[in-house]
């Protein structure tokens, strides 16, 4: 077999190429024009501009190069219709990192990079009294494909309820699996939180303490308990009074170094949920004057841009958000060509040691 047109099909394409030229000159194409160039239905046009399977190939072949030579581009909303499909893919979340939220967004357009789909942002509140309502009539309104769900919107069971009860598709990203493999990005925070544990105590800390994200964030939690994990592979603790709850903020995570900072124990080590309290503490520390790592050292999380425009840069875990939301939006892809997704997809977390920590100083 070969993909080579005969004689015949070039015959078929350069009379098909010379009609489409001609009729370039005297307006914009439709459907039917190039089904009537091509010699065939309306249907197969309309197969072939939807990746149907049930096209010879040599028609698919005929079809897209009069599709070229016309410049024709199908109308989206006439498309949506025509399929009874919604060409809307949207990012929901209650976040409090810009950052997290811009690199989400960034990957989700990464991977829906050359499809028909287009992004839509509806950020949520989730302590809002009419949260629920105001989703439910952004979903009938917009009547999307799918959605994604980052943390922690990820984590609300009864939103994903009521979407499978509104055919509306999703992928949940988060710290653990809670779905299928066809709808469920899994990261695996915990380990990555160990990895800040590893590395301190590694440098000879002892007094260690942690900027624990929001209560309501199942990451808050996952991130804890691999950090507690990590002390304890080397027989360190995190003692009640070296734990301070911050919001995944800058201001919050500067009140809540300056806590620790003027506490009656000092700690010469802090690991920040995120990149954004990480920063707050920045700022605590040098307001306290004290100085970044010679009498704290700071570890953050996400690795997000900030991570290396600090002074000095921060030492961070490295969770790929971007690669998370080009994946989560594949994902969604993959359903939309009724692909199945049977083995769940990760992304591991991997310490990036910079500038900002340091062994304790001498006493320390």
């Amino acid at each position: 077999m070969t993909d080579v047109p005969d004689s015949e099909e070039h015959a078929e394409i350069a009379e098909a190429l010379r009609e489409a030229a001609a009729f370039r000159l005297t307006g914009r194409a439709t459907i039917n024009d190039i089904a009537r160039i091509a010699k065939v239905s309306k249907k197969t046009v309309s197969r072939v501009i939807n990746e149907s399977p049930l096209v010879k190939p040599r028609t698919r072949h005929l079809v897209k190069t009069i599709i070229a030579e016309l410049g024709f581009t199908p109308d989206p909303q006439a498309r949506a219709l025509a399929l009874r499909r919604s060409f809307l893919v949207g990012l929901v979340y209650d976040n409090p990192s810009p950052q997290y939220v811009v690199n989400m967004q960034r990957g989700i357009l990464d991977g829906l990079e050359d499809s028909d789909f287009q992004l839509v942002l509806r950020p949520v509140n989730r302590a809002d009294a009419n949260y629920w309502e105001r989703l439910r009539q952004f979903i009938l309104h917009h009547k999307p494909f799918g959605l994604i769900l980052p943390p922690s919107v990820s984590e609300d069971e009864a939103l994903a309820d009521m979407l499978r009860e509104h055919g509306v598709d999703y992928v949940r990203i988060a710290s653990v699996e809670l779905d299928t493999p066809a709808r469920m990005i899994r990261t695996h925070d915990a380990e990555g939180a160990a990895q800040a544990a590893r590395h301190l105590c590694s440098l000879g800390h002892v007094d260690i303490a942690h900027i624990q994200g929001p209560e309501t964030f199942r990451s808050a939690h996952e991130r804890r308990s691999g950090f507690v994990r990590g002390l304890d592979e080397a027989g360190r603790s995190l003692p009640a009074d070296m734990i301070a709850e911050a919001g995944y903020t800058f201001d919050s995570g500067l009140q809540a170094m300056e806590r620790l900072i003027y506490a009656q124990r000092r700690p010469t080590a802090v690991f920040a949920g995120n990149d954004e309290m990480a920063t707050g503490a920045y700022v605590a520390v040098r307001k306290a004057g004290l100085r970044i790592p010679d009498d704290i050292s700071i570890v953050g999380f996400d690795d997000t841009p900030i991570a290396g425009r600090l002074w000095p840069a921060l030492t961070t875990v490295r969770l790929p958000i971007r690669e998370m939301g080009a994946a989560a939006a594949r994902l969604l892809l993959d359903k939309a060509a009724g692909k199945k997704q049977t083995e769940f997809i990760s992304f591991s977390p991997e310490i990036v040691v910079r500038d900002s920590t340091a062994p304790p100083p001498k006493g320390g």
